[in-house]
């Protein structure tokens, strides 16, 4: 599947969270992305983790026990994965990029068909 279908998907079930899971499940990922930021390497962003520890920061932040938030946390992840996994069964994703070039002759532009059919359960 295309990543950047996932993306899309992913941050719409994100802005669909209970407003206190979508504010610490987006003070983590923003605090590790500013972290992906600096490190130029996999390895120097194991180490900030480590050495910044978003997940304890967050914690602190919401007056949570670092197991509370770290519990709160794996809900929210499994509860994201979950609707992910849903919503992309019911995807229909079609790259039509030669039958357009074929009638309006632009080779430098990709044209796709995206359909998400909501599913009932």
């Amino acid at each position: 599947m295309n990543s950047h279908l996932m993306e899309m998907v992913s941050r719409e079930i994100v802005k669909s969270l209970p407003p206190e899971q979508k504010e610490i499940y987006e003070f983590v990922v923003g605090l590790e992305e500013e972290l992906a930021q600096k490190a130029s390497t996999s390895e120097e962003f194991m180490a900030l983790l480590v050495k910044h520890s978003p997940h304890r920061q967050a914690a602190a932040h919401f007056n949570l026990s670092f197991g509370q938030l770290m519990m709160t946390m794996h809900e929210i992840e499994d509860k994201i994965n979950r609707q992910l996994e849903n919503k992309l069964k019911h995807v229909t994703w079609v790259e039509l990029t030669d039958s357009v070039r074929a009638r309006k002759k632009r080779n430098k532009v990709k044209y796709f068909y995206f359909s998400l059919n909501e599913s009932k359960s």
